[in-house]
Order: C-alpha cells, then structure tokens, then sequence
C-alpha cells in the first residue's frame, strides 16, 4: 500500500485565511515527500465554505511541483461539468510539463447542489456531461487535430498545446462514492478508481464491482484503487481521538450544509438516493466511523491494525490517501500526526 496527503480545505475566511490554509498546506507538502508519502492531492470545489479554498486544483498541485520531486501530483478530482474540454486539456497538459511528467488526472462528477445552480447547469445532465468530458478530454491528449461534435462542446481540427509529457497522456481516475453503476464504468474503461469510504457505503461490493468490471473488458491487471481517509495520530490514542473529534464533526457538519438540499426534497434521476446520504453523513457518529476504520485516529499501533482491518475488510487497495489538516485543526499538530504516521505506521504497511 502507498500513502500520500491530501487537501480538502473546509474552513470559513473567518476561521482562516486563503494565505494562512495555504501556507500551512504547503509545508506539509514539503514535509511529506522525505517521509515517504508518494502522492499530492486536492479538489475542485466552488463557492461554499466546504471545498471552496480549492476552485482550481492544477493551480494548487503547480506549487506543490516546485516543493516536490517524486511525488505524484493528483487532481481529486477535475469536473468537467464547469469546464471546456479545450480548457481542461491544455491546463493538463500545461502542469504535465511543469512536473517533469508526475500528474495523474482524477475527474469527478459533482455533487454539490449550490454548484449546479450557480453554473447553471442541471444536475439530470450530469452523467452526460461527465462522460462526454472525459472523452474529449482523453481524445485531446492522445491525439492531434482533433474533431469532436459532442452534446455540450464541439470542436474542429483542434490541437493542444503543450501536448503532455506523459505518452499518451497522464494516468486518469474516476471518482465514485454511492452508485454501483460509476464502479462498473470506471473498470469497463480501464480507469483508475478513487473513493471515500466515510461517506457510508459498503466498499467491499463496490470496489468488486469495479475490479469485476475491469477484468470482464480485458484490461491486464485488477485495477488500482485509491481511498481516502481522515488521519490523525498521536501515541495516546484517547488524546488523538479528544483532539481530531471536534475538527472531524466540523468536516461532516460542512459536507451536509452543503448538501442538504438533497435531503431536503431536491431530486434527480442522476443522483438517486443523495438524500440519504447528506442526512447520514450528518448523523453518522465520529466514534463509530473510527470502529469502521472510516477515520485514521488514534495511536500509531492502533491505526496501524485499524488499516490492516480495513484493507481485509474491502478486499485490498492499493492507495490511501490522507487528509491531514481538516478544519481548523492546528498546523502544529498536523505536522506531528504526518511525521509519527511516517515513522510508526508506513513502513509496517507500505
């Protein structure tokens, strides 16, 4: 298993600044790679307090290619929903070039109900809008004087510049969290998976179907699935457990004020269900997630067996990926939870 951070900032302006989050963000980047950690990673997100820090993740994975080497750099994930193909291609492309050929591309579908609205778009497009981008996105890539007249962006003899320094292009990933049917798709095509497990779902079965999907359309291999997980560490685990617990209810608490129009009565056929999975992302108990092996928390001998039992759980992946300063927790502690994880958890596990 390979480990790396990730960055979902969910913190309002008032809690702290855009200069603050990101300077704190980007020393733990610079932190991460000499202790092992083997990717970067953040989110597109727009306009509310949970995500919003992070409109445009290639901006954020550029900085973090100048305080890296090796690490891999990874959008979790682009949406194509709220950008041109053309636009998203060349950025790719752009960042390809700028690490030395270390991005890896996660696209996401969307979920957030304020997004739809302020684009404009709706939410029954989505699937659509998804697939749709992600093929031209690929094709543009891959290929030279591309045309392609699709339902919501067309374009003629077009090439994009600069092409990638990854041939044919950088590795993608699909994000899925909820439906059976985002799993298939992703191994049918022969993409990468990312996930959440806290968000509730039975991963075993998921993730499964996924590896089913992707053996079933030939692809070599089983797949390769990336997780993401709440981590905090200290070596009293009742200490580690007290401090992450208010942080980690305030992370929850901002996913169901962003989505609680879903459980409100907002529906659609691309989203079924959602309203069951706001309303228990918001009941859902801190204590219970870490007996799941949902969060991360606790000492490092405890965590460590809290993976081992969540990897035997779900069948096995292949990356974890690590939210290290969720909400407000205090950079000072975050950078001692990154460094105990690397000295007492990884080389157990990796």
């Amino acid at each position: 298993m390979k480990f790396g951070v990730q960055f979902f900032p969910d913190v309002k302006p008032q809690e702290k600044s855009a200069a603050e989050y990101f300077r704190e963000s980007l020393a733990i980047v610079e932190a991460a790679e000499p202790l092992g950690y083997a990717h970067v990673r953040t989110v597109e997100h727009h306009l509310h307090f949970y995500g919003g820090y992070s409109p445009n993740p290639i901006v954020f994975l550029a900085a973090a290619s100048q305080r890296t080497k090796q690490a891999r750099l990874i959008t979790g994930a682009i949406i194509p929903a709220w950008n041109h193909p053309l636009k998203i291609a060349g950025e790719i492309a752009m960042l390809d070039g700028i690490s030395g050929g270390r991005l890896e591309v996660g696209f996401a579908r969307a979920f957030l109900p304020h997004e739809f609205t302020a684009f404009g778009i709706s939410p029954d497009d989505s699937i659509a809008r998804f697939r749709e981008g992600m093929e031209q996105v690929d094709l543009l890539l891959r290929e030279e004087n591309v045309t392609h007249h699709g339902r919501f962006y067309s374009f003629d003899n077009v090439t994009v510049l600069p092409r990638p320094t990854q041939r044919p292009r950088p590795k993608f990933f699909v994000a899925a969290t909820t439906t059976p049917e985002s799993f298939q798709w992703a191994g049918r095509m022969g993409y990468s998976l990312m996930s959440n497990p806290a968000a509730g779902q039975t991963m075993r079965e998921l993730i499964g179907t996924y590896r089913q999907a992707w053996r079933e359309a030939g692809h070599p291999g089983n797949g390769e699935v990336m997780l993401a997980f709440h981590m905090f560490v200290d070596r009293d685990g009742a200490r580690a457990r007290q401090i992450a617990k208010p942080h980690v209810e305030a992370y929850f608490e901002g996913i169901y004020d962003a989505t609680r129009k879903w459980s409100e009565g907002l529906s659609s056929k691309d989203y079924r269900g959602y309203g069951e999975k706001s309303q228990r992302m918001r009941t859902t108990s801190f204590e219970s997630m870490v007996e799941s092996g949902n969060l991360f928390i606790g000492s490092p001998a405890e965590v460590r067996d809290t993976i081992a039992r969540f990897n035997e759980s779900v069948g096995g992946f292949e990356h974890a990926s690590l939210q290290i300063n969720f909400h407000t927790l205090p950079a000072a502690d975050a950078m001692r939870s990154l460094e105990l994880f690397a000295k007492d958890v990884i080389p157990a596990l990796s």
